[in-house]
């Protein structure tokens, strides 16, 4: 039997894309799932789905950058299931690509909302549930591969999952006491809708229709990006990756080995850095201090 049968998870964004496959592949699983998402109308299409396979499933409209609608999803998830052992902080927005002088300071916020606040909200309502049970569990957030290599031109997206990535390494240390698995999840270009994120931008925070109007530059990286995620990975093989993984115990998770020359050359020029901080005088008194380890 499947360790993860008769648990449950709990996963934002859950209606489609990453999201939908995690509870799909988690179902499969034995899983319970609980889906939190904006789109009401995706929502039961997913719910639909998931039932017609034998998943249980309970689907709740939710807001990730509000605490108050996470608190409202626990109290739906254990009233039905009793416990929840399972996060997957999925649910994410793109940034509108451009330079960072003309990137909004409302599209900056949006995305810091869903894409930090989300996870961060998430991770304080659900885990205290974990650790009140006692049975252990997991936290799985989803960042990107723009958590592990800068992207030009989407600061404000790559900010959120470099944050993302750090906060699931700090948390990993932390809850492993407590026998709870933190993974994140880093993938490369996935066939999903993320790229049509502004169809569910609150209108308080949109842009005014002269902002709104692409620049020549912007515009072209929007049409290759499009093309990209056109002919991304199934989400149907990142799910099954996931299950894959956190089976493996593994804090990183990644979908695209032929993204880890990308990963390694960032990480070569780090140690070339720390080499050229050995050789200056000014630091010759720290190269032997012992330093703190938070593994």
């Amino acid at each position: 039997m499947s360790q993860f049968s008769g648990k449950t998870a709990v996963i934002s964004g859950g209606a489609e894309g990453i999201g939908f496959s995690v509870a799909r592949a988690m179902g499969k699983q034995g899983m319970n799932v609980v889906l939190g998402d904006i789109d009401v109308a995706q929502l039961a299409i997913a719910e639909k789905k998931l039932k017609s396979e034998g998943i249980e499933v309970l689907t709740v409209k939710m807001d990730v950058t509000d605490l108050a609608q996470w608190q409202n999803l626990a109290k739906k998830a254990i009233e039905r299931f009793g416990k929840v052992h399972m996060l997957v902080n999925n649910a994410g927005v793109s940034s509108k690509p451009g330079v960072v002088e003309q990137t909004d300071d409302k599209d900056w916020r949006w995305v810091l909302d869903v894409n930090l606040m989300g996870v961060i909200y998430g991770t304080q309502t659900i885990v205290p549930l974990m650790k009140e049970h006692g049975e252990g569990g997991w936290v799985i957030n989803v960042a990107s591969m723009a958590g592990m290599v800068g992207v030009p031109m989407a600061g404000a997206y790559t900010a959120t999952k470099v944050a993302v990535v750090g906060m699931s390494e700090s948390w990993y240390a932390e809850l492993k006491p407590h026998n709870i698995q933190v993974s994140v999840l880093c993938p490369a270009f996935v066939k999903t809708r993320i790229n049509l994120s502004e169809r569910n931008k609150p209108a308080d925070l949109k842009e005014s229709k002269e902002s709104q109007k692409p620049s020549a530059t912007s515009s072209a990286i929007a049409k290759h990006m499009q093309n990209v995620i056109d002919n991304g990975l199934a989400p149907e093989i990142v799910g099954e990756r996931v299950v894959e993984a956190i089976s493996n115990k593994e804090l990183y998770i990644f979908t695209h080995p032929n993204y880890r020359k990308v990963v390694k050359k960032r990480y070569e020029a780090i140690d070339a850095a720390f080499e050229r901080s050995e050789s200056s005088p000014l630091l010759a008194g720290v190269l032997n201090e012992k330093i703190a380890d938070f593994s």
